[in-house]
């Protein structure tokens, strides 16, 4: 799958800019962003479900001609309360597949099973309040199976889960993609969850992809400061004690007006270069790509101070040094 100059807009505007990015068969490419960064709006253009009155402005979506399954973030919301499982399940079969209900029954429990749901008649005889938390997002992992993508889209998938759970279905998950041969997309706003899941990042901030790498360099060596702002979040990333760290500001509230870096105003290495115009892409290595024009000093601060996440403790030191 490529998208290419992917460009949303609605009633207040654009709301995603330029974005681009390839997934190919058996890779898992995790987009991660803070709430608002664009993230849904975007898997959900590639599925053709965008919200009423947002629409593609300008771009392209090559799923190379293969079916697309979607799993969605809240599994209780997704499912229809009314609908036992089996008829959940059964629906798509015979829509797409042209099965008889018997047939599209039977394969129904087939996929249950093929997510680790053992006792699958049980629970094909449930309705969605009637299963814990795991046990419905198994069935909506089986849900978007029914079709046989060849492209599995992933909208925070975990998010309403214990972190037990969670490991088990994201364990499920690579299974099922090594399997399957699966060109996953996998959201969230959690760092850590991608690291355990995708081959490849990127990072979207305020509409915009702001860097893309394999994972080990991207956790490892952040050349965007918004990159190494995410890192630094995280509760593992702080000294035992300290109070937990939050990059400061807010996100633009009208991104695409701004000329040049949409993070320029949060960003302690922010430069005037930073502001005048639109932020080329820079590239380090093999597909590590950013717009960063003082990637090599988020890089260096990052290598430097990954004790406190390579965010520079003292704003003022670090402009003047610049």
């Amino acid at each position: 799958m490529e998208v290419s100059g992917l460009t949303l807009s609605g009633p207040q505007g654009t709301l995603v800019t330029d974005v681009a990015f390839d997934v190919t068969g058996g890779e898992c490419l995790g987009l991660v962003g803070e709430s608002g960064s664009g993230k849904t709006l975007t898997v959900r253009s590639i599925a053709g479900l965008l919200p009423s009155g947002i629409e593609m402005a300008a771009g392209r979506i090559d799923t190379g001609g293969g079916r697309v399954g979607m799993i969605f973030q809240d599994p209780m919301r997704a499912l229809n309360p009314t609908f036992t499982i089996r008829r959940t399940m059964r629906e798509p079969l015979v829509q797409h597949h042209g099965l008889s209900r018997k047939a599209a029954d039977r394969r129904a429990l087939e996929l249950m099973k093929d997510v680790g749901i053992s006792d699958a008649e049980r629970v094909a005889g449930c309705h969605p309040h009637q299963l814990s938390g795991g046990l419905r997002q198994r069935v909506l992992i089986a849900a978007a199976l029914a079709c046989e993508p060849q492209i599995l889209l992933c909208d925070e998938p975990t998010t309403a889960l214990d972190v037990t759970t969670q490991a088990i279905i994201l364990d499920l998950l690579h299974r099922l993609r090594e399997e399957r041969n699966l060109a996953m997309l996998f959201v969230s706003h959690d760092l850590a969850v991608i690291s355990k899941i995708s081959d490849r990042i990127a990072v979207m901030y305020a509409g915009q992809i702001v860097e893309v790498g394999h994972t080990d360099e991207i956790l490892s060596s952040p050349h965007h400061a918004y990159t190494a702002g995410l890192l630094r979040s995280s509760p593992s990333a702080g000294p035992p004690g300290e109070p937990l760290f939050a990059i400061e500001g807010i996100p633009p509230q009208r991104p695409a007006e701004i000329v040049g870096c949409r993070f320029a105003d949060r960003c302690p290495w922010a430069a005037l270069e930073c502001t005048q115009a639109a932020v080329p892409w820079g590239e380090q290595g093999e597909r590590h790509t950013f717009r960063c024009v003082r990637a090599d000093e988020v890089a260096a601060a990052f290598s430097l101070g990954v004790e406190h996440g390579g965010w520079p403790r003292s704003l003022e030191v670090d402009h003047a040094a610049s």
